[in-house]
């Protein structure tokens, strides 16, 4: 029941993690309870036909008919261990990048990450010859390519963070990392290698997202913009609040809204890499809030 509670609290506090966890698992829970219902009724083909419908082809001719496949397919799943492991990881390491870096960069990491994950798997399907005799009936689904993202961003924030691994096992985020790399890599050559290569996609975006987070570059630059373009459009207007008059008035403190430093920044993410978070001072910590907002 902690646990429960745990992610009812953060989801009322707006947790991106949370959120992306919620969405998943109840789009898996509506199409494994339509199976089900179709089965019964010996239509499974109908919700099979349906479900097709957001998953990412392969073929460009069958990705043209339905683009948007490249942000509905990560949220996909073909059976419960698929989406409870996904889930799994993603709650672990997404909300300890969640802590470091906030809400936004945790949106940002996953879809660029499953984005970038599904380019690599068209891109070889349609460059490799061994996929050339699949490529009009293969599809991609699941979130893999931007839980691995997430793993990618935290283990490259913090190299050095160490995780208790089945309550026994002390290992830093990069061992993690590079483990989790390598099995796909090694594991291309089998019945989910499309699936493999979209992983590695979506661990070399997380991995290139933090590597260039702060520096003023195009493919950051155009990433913020985005996000600030979705976050604008869906921020909640605020509501009209009545205020009496009083005997008292509150003195407000200026806030510091000046950009931070990039010398500033890349020396406080070197010390965590190094000494941890609770390393920082509150006034470096109150630094790195505000560049992770920009």
């Amino acid at each position: 029941m902690a646990l429960i509670d745990d992610l009812k609290f953060k989801l009322a506090q707006n947790n991106a993690v949370i959120k992306l966890i919620a969405l998943n698992t109840i789009v898996y829970l509506v199409f494994a309870l339509a199976h089900v219902f179709f089965w019964l009724f010996q239509a499974n083909d109908v919700i099979s036909a349906v479900e097709k419908l957001f998953v990412l082809y392969a073929s460009p001719s069958n990705f043209i008919t339905q683009p948007w496949g490249i942000i509905t397919y990560m949220f996909l799943h073909s059976g419960f261990f698929h989406v409870l492991f996904n889930m799994l990881w993603l709650y672990w390491l997404g909300l300890l990048l969640h802590e470091y870096l906030g809400n936004i960069r945790v949106y940002q990491v996953y879809f660029l990450g499953g984005i970038f994950g599904g380019i690599l798997y068209m891109f070889a399907y349609n460059v490799f010859p061994v996929f050339s005799s699949d490529l009009n009936t293969s599809f991609a689904l699941g979130a893999s390519a931007g839980v691995l993202a997430i793993v990618a961003a935290a283990a490259t924030l913090l190299p050095t963070y160490t995780v208790m691994l089945f309550g026994v096992f002390s290992v830093q985020l990069r061992y993690i990392a590079i483990f989790s790399v390598l099995v796909d890599l090694l594991n291309i050559p089998s019945s989910n290698a499309g699936g493999r290569i979209a992983h590695l996609g979506g661990a070399l975006a997380g991995f290139l997202f933090i590597k260039y987070l702060y520096t003023n570059n195009t493919f950051t630059n155009f990433i913020h913009s985005v996000s600030s373009f979705f976050k604008n459009i869906f921020k909640q207007k605020p509501t009209l609040t009545v205020h009496h008059k009083s005997d008292f008035r509150i003195k407000q403190q200026p806030v510091n809204t000046s950009k931070p430093n990039q010398a500033d920044v890349d020396a406080i993410l070197e010390k965590i890499s190094k000494s941890g978070y609770e390393s920082l001072t509150a006034k470096e910590k109150e630094l790195l809030f505000r560049a992770s907002k920009d």
